[in-house]
């Protein structure tokens, strides 16, 4: 049986060293030994070994919102057959049924439960552990991890970006606005709830299967990417570039999204990428240019749901940008790179 306690542990690891954190550094500050995480399916953490690593992978990125950004990042298939078994509903109620259902499998900080009323439906985050007025540490990130993910797991199920009708915990947020933007909606204090609360409508739903081929055709993409490193090793372009790639199944990301998400001002941002002699609009235009590329070869898109899923709202638009990358239609592209 898959160790999935053990998969979003490796998970959290790839998004640390992904804001430019020693695995190894990470791994000797909460205790784990890194070649067990890789080769031993039956690992377990103590409750200790958890909160050192979040407590350490926040310390070190220095980011204090860590759980909040890394499940924005966090992709379904992270969650292994979990999200497999998920991504075969139906419909979203089904979706959240199963996947609160599935939790305890994942964390036993706390259950998911879901409330019905006339006009919505509620995820309530119920702990599973003694809450004081000292919320600990571990428990705040996962929790932010997951109820920002669940927000990000219904956009991929829809293809749509969802918003909370409200979000609540039963402390007093403190970064309100970097909430609001990650969460789409702004956090209320109300007493005993960690919950987000949505639009009944949302409930039935259909999923929409075809999103996870394009996701998983992005990830593959990024995962061939990664295998040919000489050029952008490790470098800060990169992982803008593949983070650009792997959060592109609803457009290319905004600066001002992924400069939150790597907990720096848009400015910094530019600044750093300007000290390598790029810009952020010549890194969107290049994943732009990369993925037109591999969707037109994959030959399972029309030039119409490229255009789409790249950002643009109108064809014309992308057909000129593409030309300007590659001198040639999108159309006669895909045409020739058919009969080859």
């Amino acid at each position: 049986m898959e160790n999935h306690q053990r998969r979003l542990v490796i998970s959290l690891f790839a998004y640390a060293v992904y804001k430019d954190v020693s695995a190894i550094e990470l791994a000797r500050l909460a205790g784990i030994d890194l070649d067990e995480l890789k080769n031993n399916e039956e690992i377990v953490f103590t409750s200790k070994q958890i909160n050192d690593l979040w407590l350490n992978a926040a310390h070190l990125t220095k980011d204090e919102l860590f759980g909040l950004h890394f499940g924005e990042s966090l992709q379904l298939s992270a969650l292994g057959t979990i999200g497999e078994i998920i991504k075969n509903s139906t419909t979203i109620g089904e979706a959240l049924t199963i996947a609160a259902n599935l939790t305890h499998l994942i964390t036993n900080l706390f259950k998911l439960e879901i409330i019905h009323s006339k006009d919505t439906f509620t995820l309530q985050f119920v702990p599973l552990i003694a809450i004081q007025k000292d919320v600990p540490f571990s428990f705040k990130q996962t929790l932010d991890l997951f109820m920002v993910f669940s927000i990000r797991e219904l956009d991929g199920l829809l293809f749509e970006k969802i918003k909370p009708l409200s979000v609540n915990f039963p402390y007093e947020i403190i970064n309100t606005m970097e909430y609001e933007r990650v969460m789409r909606c702004a956090p209320s204090q109300k007493s005993g709830a960690f919950s987000l609360t949505f639009d009944n409508k949302c409930w039935n739903m259909q999923i929409l299967m075809a999103n996870y081929d394009l996701q998983k055709s992005l990830l593959e993409k990024v995962a061939s990417l990664e295998n040919q490193v000489p050029v952008l090793e490790h470098t800060f372009q990169s992982r803008i570039y593949n983070y650009l790639l792997t959060n592109s199944y609803l457009g290319i990301v905004s600066i001002e999204e992924i400069a939150a998400n790597f907990n720096i001002s848009s400015r910094g941002l530019q600044r750093r990428l300007k000290e390598v002699g790029i810009t952020y609009q010549q890194l969107a235009d290049e994943a732009r240019k990369s993925l037109a590329i591999h969707y037109l070869r994959s030959a399972n898109y029309q030039v119409k749901e490229i255009s789409y899923m790249l950002g643009y709202n109108e064809v014309s638009a992308f057909s000129k940008a593409f030309k300007r990358w590659t001198g040639t239609s999108p159309v006669d592209y895909q045409r020739s790179a058919f009969v080859q």
